[in-house]
């Protein structure tokens, strides 16, 4: 028996898990997306069913969610706290991570240790001291003080991944710029960061989807209708007794476009990233 033919029932094992996975994993998000052009009464007498022009079909939600709240608004924060937060978290992420394997001094290792403990320990069991922080600051309700936050959320976990690839950046690159002169700034942003753009895409999707599906800290940090994301405004829609689940539905679906398109940008980066080093 050929390796071929030995081989082929654990390909076609391989793939059915993959499959089933997959679409165990997208389910909720068809279920979500399905139901968001439907009325109130479609999603409760059929949920699980496509939307139908002439029975179930209707914009309802979207409506809802244009004409009741600053859907808008809420969006532009959540752009603006999450494009911000990644360029802080990737910029001081990868500066922290050249400098930790690049350069020996006393106390490096423990210094990663040190930062590695940030991604064990969640930084919701600070929420007290990082609310009575921003109050003394008199950053509360507003972006800075989520662009703040979510930044040192993210740091710890881009430092440990940039770091084990800028490791694997060759030496002889890096010492041969040194020779024709080139300032440690110019080998850090010309030579290095080009080379671990597959780490940096896949921190960046690690990185945006806490920050822009999280509820916890706009909640308590930032509640104000000015400050709003597009989390804490699908809230709106929420009440004590009667809900709009037609117009949360809308809400969630819109807010998945973003996520969604960063994935397609930069899936072939992240999967690069995902597997750099599987395979030598």
């Amino acid at each position: 028996m050929s390796i071929a033919t030995r081989s082929l029932p654990r390909t076609i094992a391989a793939h059915a898990i993959l499959l089933t996975y997959t679409a165990i994993a997208l389910f909720p998000v068809i279920l979500v997306v399905m139901n968001s052009f439907k009325s109130r009464a479609g999603i409760f007498s059929s949920p699980l069913t496509p939307p139908i022009p002439t029975k179930t079909f209707d914009l309802v939600g979207y409506r809802t969610v244009i004409e009741q709240g600053d859907f808008l608004l809420y969006f532009q924060n959540s752009i603006i706290v999450t494009v911000a937060s990644l360029f802080f978290v990737l910029l001081f992420g990868a500066m922290a991570a050249f400098a930790l394997s690049e350069y020996r001094f006393r106390g490096n290792t423990l210094m990663g240790l040190y930062l590695a403990l940030g991604i064990m320990i969640p930084i919701r069991l600070a929420t007290v001291a990082i609310l009575k922080l921003m109050v003394a600051s008199g950053l509360v309700n507003t972006l800075t003080a989520l662009i703040l936050v979510y930044t040192a959320q993210g740091l710890p976990l881009a430092i440990f991944i940039l770091s084990e690839f800028m490791k694997q950046v060759s030496n002889d690159l890096k010492n041969a710029g040194r020779i024709d002169g080139l300032s440690e700034y110019i080998i850090f942003f010309r030579l290095v960061l080009p080379l671990v753009r597959p780490a940096m895409a896949t921190v960046a999707v690690f990185t945006m989807i806490p920050i822009w599906n999280d509820l916890w800290f706009p909640l308590i940090l930032a509640p104000s209708e000015a400050t709003k994301t597009v989390t804490l405004g699908a809230q709106l829609f929420l009440g004590q007794f009667v809900s709009k689940w037609e117009a949360v539905l809308a809400a969630l679906t819109l807010a998945m476009l973003p996520v969604l398109t960063l994935y397609v940008i930069f899936s072939r980066q992240l999967i690069r990233g995902i597997t750099s080093g599987a395979v030598k």
